[in-house]
């Protein structure tokens, strides 16, 4: 009953989004001299959504099929559930890809990660939509310090599609 006086309010206040909840999980490398040797767990648990659908289906905009996005990271043999903030951008018209784009901080330095589920097309989408490669970065010298491949686990999709909710 809860969501659907939510999804009343919201109508009202010409405020309509979504937010759903997504786990990326594999592992990651160091790149020679940034930290050790060998493959690590690399996991991130985020929160995305378009808050506003008018200004994210709106190919004009600022925003078209870009949205925030917040939760944690883990990157094994550098932290763990550390806080990132960022956004998830659906670049399928455009570049093919979905990007990942987020910040978090570990002991005063801030590093900033990128991932892209690459060559997105209607017909590959269950292999596009599970992989994700992705570069971490220390954020005020751009010096690599990763890379690393996580997936879209299938057997979560229920819970995924459960996390749907109004915004």
């Amino acid at each position: 009953m809860g969501r659907i006086s939510d999804f009343k309010k919201m109508i009202a206040e010409k405020r309509l989004g979504f937010v759903m909840d997504e786990v990326m999980s594999g592992d990651h490398t160091f790149v020679p001299g940034m930290g050790p040797a060998g493959k690590f767990p690399f996991e991130f648990k985020v929160t995305w959504g378009p808050r506003e659908l008018g200004p994210w289906i709106n190919p004009f905009s600022d925003t078209f099929f870009t949205q925030p996005l917040e939760g944690t990271v883990t990157v094994g043999g550098l932290c763990e559930k550390a806080p990132c903030k960022g956004t998830l951008e659906l670049a399928y018209f455009t570049e093919g890809k979905i990007r990942y784009s987020f910040d978090f901080k570990v002991k005063d330095k801030e590093y900033h990660f990128i991932g892209e589920k690459v060559n997105i097309r209607p017909w590959n989408l269950p292999v596009s939509h599970t992989t994700c490669f992705g570069t971490l970065v220390e954020k005020e010298s751009g010096r690599l310090v990763s890379r690393s491949v996580t997936h879209f686990r299938l057997h979560t999709t229920p819970v995924f599609l459960a996390s749907l909710r109004f915004a």
